[in-house]
């Protein structure tokens, strides 16, 4: 027998796995990919990530705490895990029930309407899907979209993926001088936006409190996003993931909340950003029914259902929060105090060393003016990129702290001007920021 077989073995011939994949490129002669693929392939964080764990860097580019959830949560989770078979299993395709119950609950008292949990409520995995949803079910072939830069980079790809066509306009600084600016200074010219607007406009997208600036929109501006909305009778997308951490008394506003928005406005929510569980990926869409029944379409023809056991954890997390909102026992109220205090730490540390930051009115983030900063940037892999990948690339590689070029938030129409900014994350623990101060420190001193 055995004989037989070491016959057989001696008249197999083993291909390679590289003439394997080649005979696949070579018998492929059709076009592969779909023509809305084209154009969207790059992406800042697959590639700044990338180049952070090679050169293991400091990390304050990609925006993630680097400290664990809240105990309530966490145990929360460990409950539902271990809390019989049903938290294992499929849950409602459109939203566990108690997390959207809590969802409608919650929020009802601070929009001011009675949100209805079945209908109006889609639960999503993590706010990027509900973006996705929001896009491919409202957004059709020729519409065009107004985005408000800047933006955070996944709206322009998904508005080209639908055959829409990004409109943009820029919030730009009022203020000029300032020792530190803040980014309540940036402000969207009334003019120039309502200048936007044509018959083709379907949809406007804001993001308050914004990434990567942290501006949180004042009541006045949403007015007068919310009065061109109606004006043009345009749907508005309202990205509010980083809602509970606004920061010196600033208070976020819901556009929904105002007259005339609740029909119109779809609010994008996260509960890995309100509660710094962010690998959780549950989000979520608020809207009126009308609108949130198209996106439970497109839901339910691609992931249809998101995972039971991190439903129940933000459920609980959001019961939590209703009883004890307003006090200083709210999470909401403990989170944004602890990164009023990072952000101050950070902020110095920018200074010391000449960077000049825009102090943010909410958010994980905050930009820096490298404008006075003089490095050799000859590096010939970069020289035709903009002024912030390059020096991004720089810092990352030859002194080992990660950030995130601020031009990636804009659109090519509008990169130059806004080439001079690189964005740090400062929600990150006090070890991580120190570390990143003696970088910068040592850097400053020419070491």
């Amino acid at each position: 027998m055995m004989g037989i077989i070491r016959k057989l073995a001696a008249n197999i011939t083993l291909t390679p796995q590289s003439s394997i994949r080649n005979h696949h490129k070579i018998t492929m002669s059709r076009r592969l990919n779909a023509r809305r693929t084209e154009g969207v392939d790059k992406n800042v964080w697959v590639e700044f990530t990338q180049l952070a764990a090679d050169y293991k860097a400091v990390n304050l580019g990609q925006g993630f705490p680097d400290f664990s959830p809240p105990k309530f949560v966490q145990e929360a989770f460990c409950k539902a895990v271990s809390g019989g078979p049903q938290m294992h299993q499929y849950t409602r395709a459109f939203g566990h029930p108690p997390l959207v119950k809590s969802l409608a609950k919650f929020f009802s008292r601070i929009v001011g309407h009675e949100i209805d949990p079945l209908e109006d409520v889609l639960v999503t995995v993590g706010a990027y899907q509900a973006l996705f949803c929001a896009f491919q079910a409202l957004i059709d072939e020729g519409d065009e979209v107004i985005i408000v830069e800047p933006f955070f980079d996944c709206y322009q790809p998904m508005v080209k993926m639908v055959g829409g066509k990004a409109v943009y306009v820029p919030l730009r600084p009022k203020v000029e001088g300032s020792a530190v600016l803040s980014s309540g200074d940036w402000v969207l010219s009334a003019e120039e936006l309502a200048s936007k607007f044509t018959t083709r406009t379907k949809a406007i997208v804001i993001n308050t409190p914004n990434n990567p600036l942290g501006k949180v929109y004042k009541t006045e501006e949403l007015q007068m996003i919310a009065d061109l909305c109606i004006k043009h009778d345009v749907l508005c997308i309202s990205d509010e993931v980083y809602e509970w951490l606004v920061y010196d008394g600033n208070k976020h506003v819901k556009i929904a909340s105002l007259p005339g928005m609740w029909e119109r406005t779809i609010t994008i929510g996260s509960g890995g950003k309100t509660f710094s569980a962010t690998g959780w990926k549950v989000g979520w869409v608020i809207s009126s029914g009308h609108l949130i029944t198209h996106m439970k379409t497109i839901h339910q023809n691609c992931v249809y259902h998101c995972p039971t056991a991190a439903q129940e954890a933000i459920a609980c997390g959001f019961e939590r929060e209703y009883q004890l909102f307003g006090t200083p026992e709210s999470y909401f109220q403990q989170l944004p105090a602890m990164l009023q205090q990072k952000r101050r730490k950070l902020a110095l540390c920018l200074e010391s060393v000449g960077l000049q930051p825009i102090m943010p009115e909410g958010g994980y983030f905050m930009i820096a003016d490298i404008s006075s900063v003089k490095v050799d940037l000859n590096d010939q892999s970069t020289q035709d990129e903009p002024k912030d990948f390059r020096f991004v690339k720089w810092l990352t590689k030859e002194k080992g702290l990660a950030t995130i070029p601020v031009s990636a938030f804009y659109s090519p129409e509008h990169t130059k001007e806004f080439d001079k900014y690189i964005r740090f994350c400062f929600v990150k623990e006090d070890s991580t920021l120190d570390a990143a101060e003696d970088i910068l420190i040592k850097w400053s001193r020419g070491q």
